[in-house]
């Protein structure tokens, strides 16, 4: 990688070859959700010797932090737009990391939205898989209820404990800040620090690396159109928009209709552990009554259980339009009704 230049973990092998990217083999420390960039630049000034990666969702601050990285000059550093979890989960080898960071994460104050909240029992433990004996978790917040919600997950967790005679401490005095902390703390909020060290206790890793299918394709016959599926989508009558197996899911947001082919796209929504895609969903009329279900390019997309599950509920769909409709061949590694 190039300095100033973003990595993309649906672009990255699974799992990630960090001293490859790096161009050297080094401790791995990770800062999840680095915003402004200021913990992460002020972390590569003090740890010139171990790789430091950043992640962050937002463009806008990848863009900006990478500015800022171009001017520092550093080398040691790179930053991967992806989920805290994928990244884990996807990217890192079991032991791969050697610290991690989270800094003031979102903390989904509506009751109803707390299954969103990034720190869990299930997350504690896929970092306990990832992180090797010894390795240090360091999280912030400065909110009341999640400082809470934190505490007594880190407390009940058995693979880790903490660096201090308590769960957390609200002065750390050489803590490295960010501009989101320095607002909290002008504006008088207070602001927990949990300073916690991965123990000796083996963690089972039922977090294997995720398996990349072949791209997935169905072919179904049956003596419709392709206006007909679509009046279907638009009135709701035919088409299901929402399916679910587990711990996977699927949902349509809109239907496309291409102008050079004949063709139907579906905009949707795969979520899966531990990686969510947004995708391109696709019938292709071959020739009257036969029709390709594939998966589009676009955005590239990574051919997951979750995303053969998507081109499985489509075909298994269309096969329920007519008496006549036939599944006629396809390479979905999941069962398929009617094969």
């Amino acid at each position: 990688m190039s300095l100033g230049q973003t990595l993309f973990a649906s672009r990255l092998p699974w799992p990630a070859d960090w001293p490859a990217i790096f161009g050297r083999a080094a401790p791995l420390l990770i800062e999840v959700g680095f915003g402004s960039g200021q913990f992460l630049l002020e972390l590569a000034e003090q740890r010139p010797e171990a790789n430091i990666l950043g992640l962050e969702i937002s463009l806008p601050s990848l863009r900006k932090v990478e500015r800022k990285l171009a001017r520092a000059s550093f080398r040691h550093v790179r930053l991967l737009q992806a989920t805290a979890q994928t990244v884990l989960w996807a990217l890192c080898l079991p032991g791969s990391a050697n610290g991690l960071a989270i800094n003031f994460p979102d903390p989904w104050p509506k009751a109803a939205h707390h299954h969103r909240r990034l720190i869990s029992d299930r997350f504690l433990h896929l970092a306990a898989t990832r992180l090797p004996a010894g390795s240090h978790l360091d999280i912030a917040t400065d909110h009341d209820d999640y400082a809470a919600w934190i505490a007594e997950r880190l407390e009940r967790t058995p693979y880790f404990d903490s660096r201090l005679a308590t769960p957390f401490t609200t002065q750390e005095e050489a803590r490295l800040g960010t501009k989101y902390e320095a607002k909290a703390l002008a504006g008088g909020r207070l602001c927990r620090y949990f300073l916690w060290r991965r123990n000796e206790t083996a963690a089972p890793n039922v977090f294997p690396i995720p398996q990349e299918l072949p791209m997935p394709h169905a072919v179904v016959t049956l003596p419709l159109t392709l206006d007909q599926i679509q009046d279907g989508f638009a009135t709701g009558s035919l088409l299901p928009r929402r399916w679910t197996a587990g711990h996977t899911s699927v949902r349509l947001n809109d239907l496309y209709r291409a102008v050079t082919h004949d063709a139907l796209l579906f905009d949707a929504y795969v979520n899966e552990e531990p990686l969510d895609q947004r995708l391109l969903l696709v019938i292709t009329q071959r020739r009257p009554g036969e029709f390709l279900l594939h998966l589009h390019e676009v955005g590239f997309p990574r051919p997951t259980a979750g995303v053969h599950f998507a081109i499985h509920c489509l075909a298994a769909w269309l096969t329920e339009l007519h008496p006549e409709a036939r599944l006629v061949h396809h390479n979905l590694l999941i069962e398929v009704p009617g094969t």
